[in-house]
C-alpha cells in the first residue's frame, strides 16, 4: 500500500512538472483543440460519419483531460488567494491591455473543466444515434465547445463577444438538428432573442470603450474605479445594456420566454450541452460584476446589485412554478435549468463571498444533474413511446379502486393473475429508475447528495451574515420552496413514467447511452464524496472574486516573453 502511495505521489509530481513546463501555452488548448478538430472534420464529407464520431470522442476526451489538468495547475500553483494562482496567456506576446489575453483562474478553469466533462459525455451519447439525424453535427458541436471555452477563458470584452457569436452560430445549427416543425419554430424565437442580445452586447461594449478607452476586463476595472463623476452615469448605462444581454443569455425573467421551448425541443446530447449556455450567462455576470463593480470600485461599488438579486428571485420563482406545472419530461428538464439560473443569479446579487462559495458548488452539481436528466429523458421517452400506453396519456380511472370506490383485492395481480410482489425488477428499468431518483435528489437539493451540500452552504452563508434582511429571507424561502416544488414535480413524473404504466416493452439500453448518463451521475456523486476539497476550492474562488483585485493585478502585471538575443556577426 505504501509503495502504491509513493508511486501515485511520484506520478502527481511528474504531472505537476509537465504542467509547469507547458504553461502558459496550455491555457489556449481548450480553444485550439475543438477548433482544429472542427476544421479537420470539414475536410470529410458525410460518408465519413464514423471517422467524425471517433474524432469527436477523442477530442472530447483530450479536452476533458486538458481542462482537468488546468484546474489542477491552478490549485497546485495557489499558495493562498494571491495572484500566483492565476495564469495569463498573452496572445501575440503583447502585454495587457494592448493585446488579447486569456486568463486561467480558479473560476474559469472550474467552468472549463465542467464543460469538458459534460461535452465528453454528450459526444459519446451522440454517436449512438443522434449524430445521424442531420448533417454536420460533429463540427458544430466542436465549434460550440470552442465558443464556450473561449468565453470562459478570455480576459477581453470584445473577444468575449466574438466567442459568444461562435458559440451562438453553432447553437443555431445544433438546435435545428433533427428537423421538425417544433424545432424550427423554437429556433426562430431562439435566434431572434439572441441576435437582439448580441446587438445590445455590441452597443454596451462600444459605450464602455468610448468612455474608458479599453475593453480589457482588468483594465476596465481599474479605470472605472477612477472615473470622473460626470462620466459615471454613462458608464453605468453601458453596463446596464451589457447586463441585459447577459441576462437574456442566462435565462433571467422576463427575457427567458424562448428558453423552455428551445431546450425542450433539441435532441438529447444538444440539450446536455445547452445546460451550460445559461451558466455562461451567469458566469459573465459574476465575472464582470466582481471585476468592474467590486467592493473596491469606488463610487461604482456594488452597482446593480439590487437588480441582479431581484431578477434572480423572480427567475427562481417562475422556474419553480414551471417545473410544477409541466407534464413532459423534456420541459421539466428545461424548467430545471431556469431554477438553477435563478438560484445562481440571486446568490450573485447578495454579494456575499460565503454565499458565492455555496453557489459555485451548487452550479457544478445542478449542471451535471440537468445534463444527465436531458440524456435520461431521451431514453425514457423512447422506451415509453414503444409501450402500450402513451407517455402523456391521462387516466381518468383509479386502477386500485372499483367503481363504487372500494379497494380491489386483486390489484397486485398481472394479466395472467400472477402476483406482482417478489418479482425482480428488470435491469434496464432498475437503471432508469435509479438514475431518475439520483437526478431528483440532486435537483431538489435533498441529502445526502451534492445538491443538498450546495444549498446548505448557501443557507449557512446567509445565516452567517451580520444582518439577514428581507432579501436574505426571500432567498431562503424561495431556495427551500423551489426545492420542494421540484421534488413534487419530479416525484409526480416518476410515478407517471415508472409506476402508472405497464412495462410492455423492456427498455433497450445501448452502452453508448448508459455510460454517459452513469458518468455524469458518478461525477455528481464524486462531488459529494469530495465535498471537502471541492468546497475549499469554491470558498477560495469566492474570496478572490469578491474584490477582483487579484485578478486585475495578475493580468496587468503579466509581462511579454523577451526576444532571444541577437547573434553577433563575425567579421
Amino acid at each position: 500500500m505504501n509503495s502504491l502511495h509513493l508511486l501515485f505521489d511520484d506520478a502527481m509530481h511528474l504531472l505537476d512538472r509537465l504542467l509547469e513546463f507547458s504553461m502558459p501555452h496550455l491555457i489556449a488548448a481548450p480553444i485550439l483543440l475543438p477548433m482544429l478538430t472542427a476544421a479537420l472534420m470539414l475536410l470529410l464529407d458525410e460518408r465519413h460519419r464514423r471517422t467524425k464520431a471517433t474524432l469527436t470522442v477523442v477530442s472530447g476526451l483530450l479536452g476533458m483531460l486538458v481542462s482537468l489538468a488546468l484546474l489542477r495547475w491552478v490549485n497546485a500553483a495557489a499558495t493562498g488567494d494571491g495572484p500566483g494562482s492565476i495564469g495569463v496567456y498573452l496572445s501575440g506576446n503583447w502585454m495587457a491591455p494592448f493585446g488579447i489575453v486569456l486568463v486561467a483562474d480558479r473560476l474559469s478553469t472550474m467552468m472549463v473543466a465542467l464543460t469538458g466533462v459534460i461535452a465528453f459525455a454528450a459526444s459519446i451519447y451522440s454517436t449512438s444515434r443522434w449524430d445521424r439525424a442531420g448533417v454536420h453535427f460533429h463540427p458544430m458541436l466542436q465549434l460550440q465547445l470552442m465558443g464556450l471555452n473561449g468565453a470562459f477563458l478570455t480576459g477581453d470584452l470584445f473577444n468575449l463577444f466574438v466567442f459568444f457569436e461562435v458559440m451562438l452560430a453553432a447553437s443555431y445549427g445544433l438546435l435545428l438538428h433533427g428537423s421538425g416543425r417544433q424545432r424550427v419554430q423554437a429556433g426562430l424565437h431562439y435566434i431572434a432573442i439572441n441576435l437582439a442580445a448580441s446587438s445590445m452586447f455590441l452597443i454596451g461594449a462600444a459605450m464602455l470603450y468610448g468612455m474608458t478607452g479599453t475593453l480589457n476586463m482588468a483594465d476596465l476595472g481599474q479605470r472605472i474605479a477612477a472615473l470622473d463623476p460626470a462620466d459615471r452615469g454613462l458608464v453605468h448605462a453601458a453596463a446596464a445594456i451589457l447586463a441585459t444581454a447577459f441576462f437574456a443569455k442566462a435565462g433571467a425573467w422576463p427575457l427567458n420566454f424562448w428558453l423552455v421551448p428551445a431546450y425542450g425541443s433539441v435532441v438529447a446530447p444538444v440539450g446536455a450541452v445547452f445546460a451550460l449556455l445559461t451558466k455562461l450567462g451567469v458566469y459573465t455576470v459574476l465575472r464582470l460584476w466582481s471585476v468592474l463593480f467590486g467592493v473596491d470600485a469606488g463610487a461604482s461599488a456594488q452597482f446593480g446589485q439590487t437588480a441582479i438579486l431581484g431578477l434572480g428571485l423572480v427567475t427562481l420563482f417562475v422556474g419553480a412554478l414551471g417545473v410544477l406545472g409541466t407534464q413532459r419530461l423534456a420541459l421539466l428538464a428545461s424548467y430545471s435549468v431556469l431554477v438553477s439560473a435563478g438560484t445562481l443569479l440571486a446568490a450573485v446579487g447578495l454579494g456575499q463571498a460565503a454565499v458565492w462559495a455555496g453557489a459555485l458548488y451548487y452550479l457544478m452539481s445542478s449542471t451535471l444533474a440537468v445534463s444527465a436528466l436531458f440524456l435520461l429523458v431521451d431514453i425514457v421517452e423512447r422506451w415509453r413511446n414503444g409501450s402500450s400506453v402513451a407517455p402523456h396519456a391521462a387516466r381518468d380511472d383509479a386502477p386500485f379502486l372499483s367503481e363504487d370506490l372500494r379497494l380491489l383485492s386483486d390489484v397486485n395481480l398481472d394479466d395472467n393473475a400472477q402476483a406482482l410482489y417478489g418479482r425482480a425488477i428488470p435491469a434496464g428499468v432498475a437503471f432508469l429508475g435509479l438514475a431518475f431518483i439520483l437526478c431528483t435528489l440532486l435537483l431538489a437539493g435533498l441529502p445526502p447528495l451534492a445538491g443538498f451540500v450546495g444549498k446548505f452552504a448557501m443557507l449557512s452563508g446567509l445565516l452567517q451574515a451580520p444582518q439577514l434582511g428581507h432579501a436574505g429571507i426571500a432567498v431562503m424561502v424561495l431556495l427551500i420552496g423551489g426545492g420542494f416544488l421540484t421534488l413534487v414535480a419530479l416525484c409526480r413524473a416518476g410515478i407517471r413514467y415508472f409506476w402508472n404504466q405497464p412495462h410492455a416493452h423492456m427498455p433497450a439500453l445501448p452502452a453508448l447511452e448508459v455510460l454517459p448518463v452513469a458518468g455524469l451521475l458518478l461525477a455528481a456523486i464524486g462531488l459529494t464524496i469530495g465535498a471537502g476539497p471541492v468546497m475549499q476550492h469554491a470558498q477560495a474562488t469566492a474570496q478572490v472574486l469578491h474584490s477582483g483585485l487579484h485578478y486585475r493585478q495578475a493580468v496587468m502585471a503579466a509581462s511579454p516573453v523577451p526576444p532571444p538575443p541577437l547573434k553577433e556577426k563575425t567579421p
